[in-house]
């Protein structure tokens, strides 16, 4: 995966991820708990449910050190069960 991260972010920083999936009770956790193995800290997530309350979107700020940090947590956000996307 060819990103331009580096190009564009001096590192580290704070940087949002908001992940959209199925409405779940606990994917807040789960997104936190990702975040947590690959970037330990202390995180506050927001939710927002879709209209219909079919999907839901959460999004995390988390510091993150490099262009490979960004990627690598791009891909395990990614992997979460019942996740549509990562933004």
């Amino acid at each position: 995966m060819q990103t331009k991260f580096d190009e564009l972010l001096e590192f580290p920083c704070a940087f949002p991820f908001k992940v959209l999936g199925n409405a779940s009770d606990t994917l807040a956790d789960r997104v936190v708990a990702v975040l947590q193995q690959h970037a330990p800290g202390d995180y506050t997530p927001t939710q927002k449910a879709s209209t219909k309350g079919t999907y839901l979107s959460v999004t995390v700020t988390c510091t993150v050190t490099s262009k490979e940090h960004v990627e690598l947590l791009y891909t395990e956000l990614s992997k979460i069960d019942g996740v549509r996307g990562v933004l």
